[in-house]
This record gives structure tokens, sequence and C-alpha cells, in this order.
């Protein structure tokens, strides 16, 4: 008689320790990897050494070909066989495409927003704006990029609007890798506080027109350096 396959049973035996451990290594792996490719510390068409992970991990090959493979499928990891893994490059068509569907809708949040915050959410993006200007100060490009994400984050929920927050979470996912580039040029985060202080301000002064415009101002400025960018360091793009 063919027995059922029971909940916590694979195809054909029964779930072991050995694969939870080996999931969260893999998990573990995929994190690392993720957060450096984001981060810029591996950089578009670098070379992954699983041989070189395995060693420094102190793990088996097979929970570093499952986090790569993950990696692949959210295209932030090219599989060339008989050659390796490499870091994607960043497309610069979706950069493109995606800068304008943000700079719209930003915008207009930006507009609506002027009209929606309340005195508490207008007193956290003066908050933000006193820890942007200690970062740039300091010259913390990650602290700062953790503050810009949370700066145009807190003008969205604010407003309270709920489907736009999710489009542009994925898009953010999306240009995660560029706008850690973009704080990078010499001048930019004192420049680009300079633009978030416009924004706010308008915001503060419940000026629609005005809060549209200095956001459209501000992600025009941010398209028009990863141009610069991309024109300088064309390695890591694709087309």
């Amino acid at each position: 008689m063919t027995r059922q396959m029971r909940g916590g049973e694979a195809a054909g035996r029964p779930v072991q320790p050995s694969d939870t451990r080996r999931a969260s290594k893999a998990d573990q792996v995929y994190e690392n990897i993720k957060e450096a490719i984001l981060s810029g510390g591996l950089e578009p068409g670098v070379a992954i050494d699983k041989i070189a992970l395995s060693e420094r991990l102190g793990m088996s090959r097979f929970p570093i070909t499952t986090a790569i493979n993950r990696l692949a499928y959210e295209r932030l990891v090219v599989i060339e066989p008989q050659h390796g893994s490499f870091v994607a490059k960043i497309s610069a068509e979706d950069v493109r495409e995606l800068m304008l569907i943000r700079r719209s809708l930003e915008a207009e949040i930006a507009g609506d927003a002027a009209l929606r915050l309340g005195a508490e959410a207008l007193a956290e993006l003066e908050r933000s704006l006193r820890y942007q200007e200690a970062a740039a100060a300091a010259r913390d490009y990650a602290g700062f990029y953790a503050l810009d994400v949370e700066f145009h984050r807190l003008i969205i929920v604010g407003a309270q609007l709920r489907h736009a927050k999710e489009i542009l979470e994925g898009i953010r996912t999306h240009l995660e890798r560029i706008r850690r580039l973009l704080l990078t040029p010499p001048g930019r985060l004192p420049n680009t506080l300079a633009e978030h202080r416009s924004v706010a301000d308008a915001l503060r002064a419940r000026n629609p027109a005005a809060a549209r415009e200095a956001m459209r101002t501000h992600l025009i400025e941010t398209t028009v350096l990863f141009e610069t960018i991309a024109r300088e360091r064309p390695n890591l793009f694709s087309a």
C-alpha cells in the first residue's frame, strides 16, 4: 500500500536536521553576497570565486551554489557555463526607465503630501535633515544613503499612499545599486541635502506646486548624475 507523504517530509524521506542547516547556510551566503553587490563591495563584472568563498566561510560549495542560483534568478548574478559566476552589470536602460517612473510618481506624491502631512511627520522630516547634515559633514556615505531612503519613505508614508509606497519600494530595490553610486561624487552629499531641504520647506509651507517642483528637480539631478557616471564608468553597465 502506498504511504502518503506527510507534512515535514521531502519526497520519499523525512526532512533531516542537515537539510535545515544547509538551507540556513544558503540563506546566510545569499544575504552576504547580495549586500556586497547592492553596497558596491562587489562591483559589476567581478567574478564570484566559489572555492574561495567555501574556504573562507568554512562550508561546502552546495549552499554557495544554491545562493548564487538564487541571485542569478534575481538578475544580480550572471552564470556563464564553463566560465563561472559574475556580478551582473547594471542595465542602463532599466535604470533610465525606472528613474522616469520614480521621478513622475514621487513628484506627484510630494504635491499631495504638502496637503496631507501632519505636524509629527513634518517634525520627523526635520529630524532626518539634521541627521543628514551630520552624516554629510562626516562623509558617512552609508549613513547618508540610509537617511536618504528614510527621507523619501517618510514623505510617502506621511501622505498615507499605501499603493504608491508598494510600487516605489519595488523600484527602490532595483535602483539600490545605482543610488549608492550617485552619492559618491565630490559635493553630492551637500547638494542632495540642499535639495531635500527645498522639498521639506515646500511641504512645511503647504505649497503643492513648490513641493512637486522641488522633488522633480531633485530627481532630475540624480538622473543627470547617473548619465555622467554611465559615461565615465561604462564597465559597470550593460546597454
